[in-house]
């Protein structure tokens, strides 16, 4: 068996990515280049179960976790043989993890992607990604969500009155877009994507190849919006920014807006810089790293003074 080294997106909502590294049924996996946890899961259950097997599941047990500055602190241990046979599998995990955690971010793999279409049957919201065409017979939920991170915490000037909240809003616009057929499609490497099984009706879409420009780079189609809600969805990207510049197909353009938006978000570009696959302004995303440094060591009674100084330096203001 290979060991595999890759990236996964976090999807419907996006919320980032996770790298994994695999060897038979035992992996390593990060979100943010730093912490990793290891687990290993008895896969011999499935024998014999055929094609019922693919739908089973079986529970990961945590082998341990792990980080450069911490070293390794293991799970529990268990005194039997199935158990040894995993350990051994962790073992070669937690090897290969030690030789390559600083290569990370790794190539993604994701490259089925199941989008929510509208009613001309154009992609208008990317629901859900796998990495093996057998995977693509799950079922996930077919409404695209904002998420609770967004209920909580994201707000846009095209929302002014008090009776919807901004993720409440764009989810209503996203969804009353929507034809309810969603789609597979097997992305290529130019960006192109070949049709593949439907949920939900639309079965002779199958088959059919749309080129790039089909599918929005930032997960959301605009085209039938008015310009409020356009503006919306421009706002939710610019609060999902420090999660975007994960994605490694961005143009300069495109990078280059969403990391002046991370930079308001220093604590979680904090998070998410190391696996940044670019960065066109570097100094920008280390002042505010600095800036969040400094506020999270910052004691309470002189906060609010050092913040603003450090918001004026980036050119915002103390209450964004």
């Amino acid at each position: 068996m290979q060991i595999e080294c890759y990236a996964q997106r976090l999807l419907n909502p996006f919320r980032g990515v996770v790298q994994v590294i695999r060897y038979a049924s035992a992996e390593a996996v990060t979100t943010d280049g730093v912490e990793w946890d290891l687990y290993v899961a008895n896969d011999a259950l499935l024998e014999g179960l055929g094609r019922a097997g693919k739908r089973a599941q079986i529970s990961d047990i945590r082998y341990g976790h792990w980080s450069a500055q911490k070293g390794l602190k293991r799970g529990p241990l268990y005194p039997s043989d199935d158990f040894k046979r995993l350990e051994e599998m962790g073992a070669v995990v937690y090897e290969h993890l030690l030789a390559v955690h600083r290569d990370v971010p790794f190539k993604f793999r994701d490259m089925f992607e199941l989008w929510l279409l509208d009613r001309a049957d154009r992609p208008l919201a990317l629901l859900h990604s796998v990495c093996n065409a057998s995977e693509t017979d799950t079922r996930p939920p077919l409404d695209w969500r904002a998420g609770m991170a967004a209920a909580a915490s994201f707000r846009s000037t095209a929302v002014t009155g008090p009776a919807e909240s901004a993720a409440a809003c764009l989810n209503r616009a996203v969804n009353g877009l929507a034809s309810g057929v969603a789609q597979w499609f097997l992305r290529s490497d130019d960006g192109a994507g070949l049709g593949l099984h439907t949920l939900r009706g639309g079965e002779h879409l199958r088959g059919r190849v749309l080129d790039m420009d089909a599918f929005p780079a930032l997960f959301l189609a605009t085209r039938e919006m008015d310009r409020a809600h356009a503006q919306l969805v421009d706002d939710y990207h610019a609060w999902q920014a420090p999660w975007l510049l994960l994605l490694a197909d961005l143009d300069d353009a495109a990078r280059t807006a969403l990391e002046a938006r991370a930079c308001e978000q220093g604590e979680l570009l904090e998070k998410h810089c190391r696996l940044y696959p670019q960065v066109i302004d570097r100094p920008a995303l280390q002042a505010a790293r600095v800036a969040a440094a400094l506020a999270r060591t910052t004691p309470p009674s002189g906060r609010d003074e050092v913040l603003s100084l450090d918001y004026l330096e980036l050119g915002l203001s103390a209450g964004e």
